[in-house]
């Protein structure tokens, strides 16, 4: 393999002019820009990543999430088709498979980013080998409350179902009617979601992180993957000082997976 030396004063300067360039009416400064590169290897890792020196990108593992996600969206952005990125939790207990977004980026999205997180969500689910089952929760029970909350997830249900109709999806629901079908049934016996759900779209970063630590803690023995950052241009993941090695193995596993997904098919 070819390993590149982050300390490499000529990487390191190229990387200062081209970021200097791009923020020279932000403040930035050539001297600046080299001192920053040279104490935040997010950055250069992310603008070597844009020169194609790299495939994918785990970083995270020391300071705030918000500050690599930033690095990110400044030099790798989002893909062509979608607007923002979300990030997406994995927890693999022995009964079932949890997938609980956005867990680390969007305060308050709203109903097109919900959808949009549910569709990107989804086709991660896939490169798993599983169907992916959506629940968007509430505090509503299928039109129970008419609150600001119930009334965004039921608009983003509306735009998932126009615009991704074989997609196994419904809400807004409760959390036992998402993870229990015969509640589910019991309540809206026409619900277009069969089975239980394995995606769990929340409304809020602060009830989707909740949600994923008490679960997490609670299931005891189960594996956990994540944060799983979706929507970045290319296979990049950050992750959080919490993350242990085997969450670390696991997530370049999963980078490397989406690498080779991304390679033209011989």
């Amino acid at each position: 393999i070819e390993i590149i030396d982050m300390e490499d004063e000529a990487m390191i300067g190229r990387a200062a002019e081209e970021y200097y360039q791009q923020n020279r009416r932000n403040g930035a400064t050539i001297n600046g820009a080299a001192a920053l590169l040279r104490t935040h290897p997010t950055l250069l890792a992310a603008m070597a990543l844009r020169w194609g020196m790299g495939d994918g990108m785990i970083c995270g593992t020391f300071g705030y999430y918000d500050l690599h996600l930033g690095y990110v969206r400044a030099v790798i952005g989002t893909k062509s088709d979608s607007k923002n990125f979300y990030a997406m939790n994995v927890l693999m207990t022995e009964d079932r498979n949890l997938f609980i977004a956005d867990t680390y980026v969007n305060p308050e999205p709203t109903s097109q980013q919900i959808a949009e997180m549910t569709l990107l969500a989804a086709e991660e689910v896939r490169r798993f080998g599983i169907v992916p089952k959506a629940a968007l929760l509430s505090h509503s029970n299928f039109g129970t409350e008419n609150t600001a909350s119930a009334i965004k997830m039921r608009q983003a249900y509306a735009l998932i179902r126009a615009n991704a109709p074989d997609l196994e999806v419904d809400g807004e629901m409760h959390g036992d009617a998402a993870l229990n079908e015969e509640i589910r049934k019991a309540t809206f016996p026409k619900s277009n979601l069969t089975g239980n759900a394995n995606l769990l779209v929340m409304p809020t970063l602060d009830a989707a992180n909740i949600a994923f630590n008490l679960l997490k803690t609670a299931s005891g023995s189960g594996v956990t993957i994540g944060p799983i950052l979706l929507g970045a241009a290319k296979p990049v993941h950050v992750l959080t000082p919490s993350a242990t090695v085997r969450r670390i193995v696991n997530m370049v596993a999963l980078t490397v997976a989406e690498i080779i997904a991304k390679e033209p098919q011989a």
